[in-house]
């Protein structure tokens, strides 16, 4: 199951005054907002794939927030998060902020701040899920090659013209235009251009053409 817009998650506690403040915040950037007296019931609720953003509480009843963020970061949960603090828990906030939170906020709040840091915490987690889709493809496309035409592409990415790959792979160079061919239409390629900003984007994340020894043909 799949939220069926972004929504603003909202974990205050026992603070009604702050669950108002927030709440507003989300109903004037006219987005869903839900609303949870707890972490546990936030976590029994919310899915890693549910797009939107989480206004939390430096303080809750059961959990405190950096146990919160842990257990997302755990679940593979990307949600951008937005801490509230008091003046004593600052440091902890600061804390958070170190391990990925989006931003910090401080009590007593103003609707227009914690508005704008929604809006700005929407906007990231739209782009973030649609970088993460795009490159998902791209890996889904690297996955399909053959080691062969991962061996081609990553001699291709590194400028080697057909003949010095064929050379080297000892195979006709007719062997290599093939599989060349093949892995850049697999990979959505129409360039050597192209490819190689393909090639950027999953070294970027992570990934990339990488072989071990040189299969046989």
């Amino acid at each position: 199951m799949i939220a069926a817009a972004p929504s603003v998650y909202v974990v205050t506690g026992d603070d009604r005054s702050l669950m108002l403040v927030c709440t507003l915040a989300a109903r004037t950037l006219q987005r869903p907002c839900k609303e949870f007296n707890t972490g546990c019931k936030f976590l029994e609720t919310y899915r890693a794939d549910w797009p939107g953003c989480l206004v939390l509480d430096m303080t809750l009843p059961d959990m405190d927030g950096l146990a919160l963020q842990q257990e997302l970061v755990r679940r593979g949960a990307r949600l951008p998060l937005i801490f509230i603090a008091d003046g004593c828990a600052v440091c902890t906030a600061v804390e958070a902020m170190r391990r990925g939170a989006f931003n910090l906020l401080q009590k007593p709040l103003a609707p227009s701040d914690v508005a704008a840091n929604i809006e700005r915490a929407l906007d990231l987690d739209h782009h973030q899920r649609l970088t993460s889709a795009r490159v998902n493809a791209l890996r889904e496309r690297l996955q399909s090659l053959t080691p062969r035409e991962r061996e081609v592409l990553d001699r291709v990415s590194r400028g080697e013209p057909n003949k010095v790959i064929a050379m080297s792979l000892h195979v006709s160079e007719r062997s290599v235009e093939f599989h060349r061919s093949r892995g850049m239409e697999k990979m959505g390629a129409s360039s050597l251009a192209q490819l190689m900003r393909i090639l950027m984007n999953l070294e970027e994340a992570g990934d990339g053409i990488k072989h071990g020894p040189s299969p046989q043909m």
